[in-house]
């Protein structure tokens, strides 16, 4: 091989490495920070969109009277200053104001009944009531639409997933936390976000 080619075949195997490692590094800055109990507000249109239409302007958060909605810092990269609940610190009480005032449709007018933030799964091994260890119906004696997004079968707690709107009032008020910090019932953010 000619010392020309070897230079060059060294050059381009460097370069790759440096893209891989910045990349790598850059990660992060890209990363949703949509996760098990932190969702977005009511109406939020799919989260591969929302950083892109959201111009930060925090009337979602000046409206909420509950103080559930929290603008992201700089360390969420690309999603700094876009809104935020985390459920189980203060759930979304679902009054449909941040929807109302948000200036771009970011957050989608849409009835209360019709929000879908996301949806809450029981875990079945760390629920008192499906464990055995009490007659708990906390979440279902909170949930805004009791009987139809939570109901009771034979005593126990189940969601009807169609019907849930994600508020994660059910996750704050449960009893029971795990040894990983998670709820006996948490809030799962949609696959794809709520709206094209």
């Amino acid at each position: 091989m000619r010392r020309r080619n070897l230079l060059k075949l060294l050059g381009s195997l460097l370069a790759a490495s440096v893209c891989t490692r910045v990349k790598e590094g850059c990660a992060g800055l890209f990363r949703s920070p949509v996760t098990t109990n932190r969702l977005r507000p009511p109406g939020a249109v799919a989260e591969e969109n929302f950083a892109g239409r959201c111009i930060r302007c925090g009337r979602c958060v000046e409206s909420c009277p509950y103080r559930c909605i929290t603008m992201l810092d700089i360390r969420q990269g690309i999603h700094a200053g876009t809104p935020l609940i985390a459920v189980e610190e203060i759930p979304c009480y679902l009054c449909m104001k941040c929807v109302e005032v948000c200036p771009t449709g970011t957050l989608s007018k849409i009835p209360q009944a019709a929000t879908r933030m996301g949806t809450a799964v029981i875990n079945k091994f760390t629920c008192a009531a499906w464990a055995g260890i009490a007659l708990c119906r906390t979440c279902y004696d909170v949930c805004p639409f009791k009987g139809r997004a939570i109901v009771l079968h034979e005593l126990l707690p189940a969601v009807a997933k169609e019907v849930c709107t994600g508020c994660g009032l059910c996750t704050h008020a449960c009893p029971v936390t795990s040894t990983n910090d998670l709820k006996a019932i948490n809030i799962e953010p949609p696959a794809s976000g709520r709206l094209p």
